[in-house]
């Protein structure tokens, strides 16, 4: 069960969570090799993850900190009043509950214009709308809030499009071309960060920059640089492939996911059993045994159209090391589905940061016999083709609210959303009774009762006692 903490997760600690984030599969203390193929000596530079081939695997690789001094609003050029005013306006793209509850994403555009904005509004909504088509993300869209913050820029587009030689002034110095690769989407993550301060709330932040070319990034470990996030993908607006990286990068920033694709280079793990939910180095046998990792999905079929098992190549290393599934969009990005490990991972972490239940109603102070208290439910399940929530019963989730008084169930109180102490058939004794709202989601999708336990809320209210003022 899942204690409701008094106070909010500061900003940003599900991306906190990510500090292990696009490497997470190194994370591993005993990893024998570095952390990825390439990189730099780590001053002044941030690690981050692309893909050059849009159905492929991605790769890792140390970038520079700052954009060059060639990109972003190196021309001196300055915002009008009327464009300042727009400059760093929050939107709310979808806003299900407070920030205490939900995991809050803050989409940033760059290479718009002010007279574009309304076009950066349409692409933010087209690109959370092509994340959110993917489960687990379908089923538990309500447990995020989705912020806009308005960039503008001066220059319509980015550096770097189409050619290597073309520079745009924009607000958040995003560019192609970075580290000399193509398809490497940078930005100034400073830059981001000030806009991104403008949102209530800032867990995960996604730029989308304004460009019909295939190309992002997912950048890792920011938190321990300072900033109160950990996860930031960029992605090209105008490029359906674009989106999935995003979906990729949340999978490590939220569900703490490995990378599943493999170097050559990396050779044979020598090291020992994993932190990532997604590989180790347990047989089929030893899983069952050991009662580890994904043991629980041996054997079933899988979204992926594989059958969960143990397949080696994982976190780098194609030998001595295991993956759930032959592949999965942790593999490469021509699938399109998590495998069913991956799946309770990225629910757990939808628990970790968010809340299905909450209440107005203070659970601080004690209530009276007759007080009404009123609970909410994050509307979890399908959405329609508006991206509302339409119920749980088609999707993943399968939310179930009950009441109980001192521990003791009320049956015929289940699903309601109302209630006195009364109706619940609290006595006015004088005793100082306990209400509490308990929402358990029993979906199918989890089989470990650690992660049932994460998506287990409840609230507890003291009656006060008879006569007591």
């Amino acid at each position: 069960m899942r204690i409701r903490p008094a106070t909010r997760r500061t900003t940003g600690s599900v991306a906190a969570l990510a500090v292990a984030g696009l490497l997470a599969a190194t994370a591993a203390a005993a990893a024998p090799a570095a952390a990825a193929p390439t990189g730099g000596d780590g001053k002044g530079s941030h690690r981050v993850e692309y893909f050059p081939d849009p159905g492929g695997a991605g790769k890792t690789v140390e970038v520079p900190a700052t954009a060059p001094r060639k990109s972003g609003r190196s021309t001196g050029a300055s915002l009008s009043a009327a464009e300042a005013a727009l400059d760093g306006a929050v939107g709310r793209q979808q806003v299900t509950g407070s920030t205490d509850d939900r995991l809050d994403v803050v989409i940033i555009g760059d290479g718009y214009t002010a007279d574009q904005q309304a076009d950066f509004h349409a692409d933010a909504t087209a690109k959370w709308a092509d994340i959110t088509a993917v489960e687990p993300y379908r089923s538990y869209r309500d447990l995020f809030n989705v912020w806009t913050v308005d960039a503008v820029s001066n220059e319509s587009g980015i550096s770097g499009d189409p050619g290597a030689d073309i520079v745009k002034d924009t607000a958040l110095s995003s560019y192609f071309w970075c580290g000399d690769i193509e398809r490497l989407v940078c930005a100034d993550i400073d830059k981001v960060a000030s806009y991104a301060a403008e949102a209530p709330a800032a867990d995960l932040v996604v730029v989308i920059a304004n460009s019909t070319k295939y190309g992002g990034a997912g950048y890792s470990g920011l938190q321990d640089e300072g900033y109160p996030f950990g996860g930031v993908s960029t992605l090209s607006s105008d490029n359906a492939k674009s989106s999935m990286i995003a979906v990729h990068e949340i999978g490590h920033s939220v569900g703490l996911l490995d990378d599943e694709y493999t170097y050559p280079s990396y050779g044979t793990w020598t090291g020992g059993e994993t932190d990532g939910p997604n590989s180790t180095t347990y047989s089929p046998a030893q899983l069952a045994e050991k009662r580890a990792k994904w043991y629980r999905w041996l054997g079933e079929s899988d979204p992926t159209g594989s059958t969960v098992g143990t397949y080696e190549g994982s976190a780098y290393y194609p030998l001595g090391i295991y993956r759930p599934t032959s592949t999965s969009l942790m593999r490469e990005l021509s699938s399109t589905e998590f495998n069913l490990p991956g799946r309770e991972a990225m629910i757990a972490g939808f628990y970790r940061a968010g809340n299905v239940l909450s209440s107005t109603l203070d659970t601080s102070a004690a209530i009276t016999h007759g007080k009404r208290i009123r609970v909410t439910l994050a509307d979890l399940g399908s959405t329609d083709d508006q991206g509302h929530g339409s119920g749980p019963a088609a999707g993943l989730a399968r939310t179930d609210l009950r009441w109980y008084v001192d521990g003791v169930e009320k049956v015929s109180a289940r699903g309601r959303t109302a209630v006195t102490p009364a109706s619940l058939g609290v006595r006015a004794d004088g005793r100082g009774h306990r209400v509490t709202a308990e929402s358990v989601d029993r979906t199918d999708a989890i089989r470990d009762p650690a992660v049932r336990a994460l998506a287990t809320d409840t609230l507890t209210w003291t009656v006060e006692a008879a006569g007591h003022r």
